[in-house]
């Protein structure tokens, strides 16, 4: 898939979070905030590099992330931060059942649409350099 359909699929997991969100079910928030978070990395990666695509796990893909684009200054520290708070929100809650609460899924839908928007500039700019 292409950056461009990367972030597509990200806007349409930012969507079904805010949904999930209003309707007060946190886990899911959290699972499509995160998402939303990972295919935006995903398309930052295939950006700058395309071989990123073998990336095969949700650590892998979240240290790539923060090697090749938070630490040369791309994309900010509060931002890598974000993305592993969100992904552990997800972890505890879709593998060890724990509840996430309304105030932890509200912060994490609001750093995911941060983190998507960062994501698009920097796509995008750079797509039209």
């Amino acid at each position: 898939m292409k950056p461009e359909g990367l972030l597509a699929k990200a806007e349409r997991a930012l969507e079904s979070a805010d949904l999930l969100l209003s309707a007060g079910d946190p886990e899911g928030a959290c699972n499509r905030a995160y998402y939303a978070m990972f295919d935006s990395a995903r398309a930052a990666l295939l950006q700058i590099a395309p071989d990123f695509v073998e990336i095969k796990t949700h650590g892998g893909l979240i240290s790539a992330f923060s090697q090749h684009l938070v630490k040369p200054g791309h994309i900010s520290v509060e931002l890598g931060k974000a993305i592993n708070a969100t992904e552990d929100m997800r972890v505890a809650a879709d593998y060890k059942g724990e509840p996430i609460n309304l105030d932890s899924a509200t912060w994490a839908v609001a750093e995911a649409h941060r983190f998507v928007v960062a994501v698009r500039e920097l796509v995008l700019g750079s797509a039209k350099a």
